[in-house]
């Protein structure tokens, strides 16, 4: 039996890493229309932007092309390795140190190691999806005429974050931290307990690893993502908008996360709070597929 000083973290890292490049790449273009879907605002005669995710993903492509449905996604690509890394190495890590001399964990274990891993990673997290939020939303601030009359300002994350260096200091670039939190903890709190025990349910490998079939990682990866992230999507919605720098015309503001509970319940009513949940359901549906694909963990050791 492993000892626990003998926890291999290095194959973690390298596992999260490739996981997280993989999930992007698939997956930007949902999470740039539920970021939109999420900042939209109901106007004055109840109007929208964006009657569904269908028609998101359609006028933004119309508007913007291809390259507009990966905007944002360099910093994400870029970032999202550390903090994949972060999450999954931090999750057996805690799994690791909080089993009992038998391996097994009981479920309020399993939630404080699930949670321990998502507090870990917003310290890549948070600035990550400030930086990611400004250019997925800068097309829709631009048709609604702000940002350069109707044309997406020319922009890179890189120039976002020196301006908030220089105007904001290092607080800058963790606007959000504690929505993140909110959002981050709870989903890891859900989603690690519940993949495990989902994914002991199916049979083992014929190799002797003791590792579940793939197609078992598969729907426990599906069912945990898709609970997870319909369960913390209220918290991602108020992320959303409190991360925003530049609201387009009209659009309410919010000074903390109290705030923003009681305007959005107010002015846009409950189901507000679950603005882009199908596309984050799918998203991250679709991440743990590669999380918890056992070739990469092979490739890995």
């Amino acid at each position: 039996m492993v000892g626990k000083t003998d926890f291999p973290i290095l194959p973690k890292i390298i596992n999260g890493g490739i996981a997280g490049i993989i999930g992007v790449t698939c997956v930007f273009p949902i999470d740039l229309v539920k970021t939109r879907l999420q900042n939209q605002q109901v106007g004055p005669q109840g109007q929208k932007m964006y009657s569904s995710m269908l028609d998101c993903f359609r006028k933004t492509y119309v508007r913007e092309g291809f390259i507009g449905m990966y905007r944002g996604s360099a910093v994400n690509i870029l970032l999202i390795t550390p903090e994949k890394a972060i999450k999954l190495a931090a999750n057996d890590f805690f799994r690791h140190r909080l089993s009992t001399g038998s391996g097994k964990l009981s479920l309020q274990r399993e939630m404080i190691a699930g949670g321990s891993a998502g507090f870990c990673q917003i310290i890549v997290t948070t600035p990550m999806e400030l930086l990611k939020i400004q250019l997925q939303d800068a097309g829709r601030v631009a048709a609604r005429g702000t940002g350069g009359g109707g044309t997406v300002a020319a922009t890179s994350a890189t120039s976002i974050a020196l301006q908030l260096l220089r105007t904001r200091g290092i607080s800058g670039l963790y606007k959000g931290t504690a929505a993140t939190m909110l959002r981050d903890v709870n989903f890891s709190m859900v989603y690690f307990p519940l993949f495990a025990h989902l994914n002991a349910l199916g049979p083992r490998r014929k190799d002797g690893s003791g590792e579940a079939v793939f197609w078992t990682s598969f729907l426990a990866g599906c069912v945990a993502g898709s609970t997870a992230a319909l369960t913390v999507n209220p918290f991602d919605v108020v992320k959303t908008r409190l991360q925003v720098l530049q609201k387009a015309s009209g659009e309410m503001t919010y000074s903390g996360i109290p705030d923003a509970f009681v305007k959005i319940m107010k002015n846009e009513g409950p189901a507000a709070f679950f603005k882009g949940a199908g596309c984050r359901m799918i998203e991250r549906r679709e991440v743990p597929i590669w999380e918890n694909n056992g070739w990469l963990k092979k490739l890995s050791h």
